[in-house]
């Protein structure tokens, strides 16, 4: 009989195989899934979830974007982007967006990663992504999420950044933005506690979700 974790990534696009170890606390999954689908099957248990590696190794990026407008100095964290590689010119990035306005907002790839003053300081675009329309309600603000096919390759694109404006062609000071940093491909990261902070990875899962790092 499938477990109550199953019966939720029943819906989930693109899971070619599901394996659930219950005891271990870990599910393995298989396929083109976006991670933050992943995430949110599992929350929808009860229960929350932490992606531990995706991809081969080297294969594999993330992007936490930020607002540098003094309005949202208290909750800055407005979106994730993870990157994962289908071969060595193509990935597939999973753009999630929370606490933003209702509209549309337009993520590119700029040839820097300056963010000293923010979005402004990262050069200009080398990829501009489909729009991305925010109009799922999240508390009082809207949030979205996008899974695109890119064709760049993830070596070329690290210690770049990603941008989000609301503007296709423009910057501005409240823009999002974040620095494109490696991240575990799958089995790449088998800690439990952290050796910069001391904590577990569940007490550092808390401090994300607090900074605004929901999925």
């Amino acid at each position: 009989m499938p477990t109550a974790v199953e019966n939720e990534f029943e819906p989930v696009h693109g899971i070619s195989k599901l394996d659930v170890d219950l005891e271990a606390q870990k599910i393995t999954v298989k396929g083109h899934a976006a991670p933050s689908k992943i995430i949110e099957a599992i929350q929808k248990t009860g229960k929350d979830a932490i992606i531990r590696g995706t991809g081969k190794p080297n294969s594999a990026a993330v992007a936490i974007l930020e607002s540098f407008d003094e309005a949202d100095k208290q909750a800055p964290v407005k979106g994730l982007a993870r990157m994962v590689a289908t071969s060595p010119e193509e990935m597939y990035v999973d753009l999630t967006l929370s606490g933003v306005k209702k509209g549309t907002y337009y993520p590119s790839i700029r040839e820097s990663g300056n963010i000293f003053k923010g979005a402004l300081t990262t050069g200009k675009s080398i990829y501009d992504f489909p729009p991305i329309e925010a109009k799922t309600k999240d508390g009082e603000l809207y949030k979205c999420q996008e899974f695109v096919k890119v064709p760049l390759g993830i070596s070329g694109l690290i210690g770049r950044s990603l941008v989000v404006s609301h503007e296709p062609k423009n910057v501005f000071w409240e823009s999002l933005c974040g620095v494109i940093a490696r991240s575990a491909g799958a089995w790449e990261n088998d800690k439990y506690v952290c050796s910069c902070t001391g904590k577990t990875i569940w007490q550092e899962r808390v401090d994300a979700v607090g900074r605004g790092i929901s999925n």
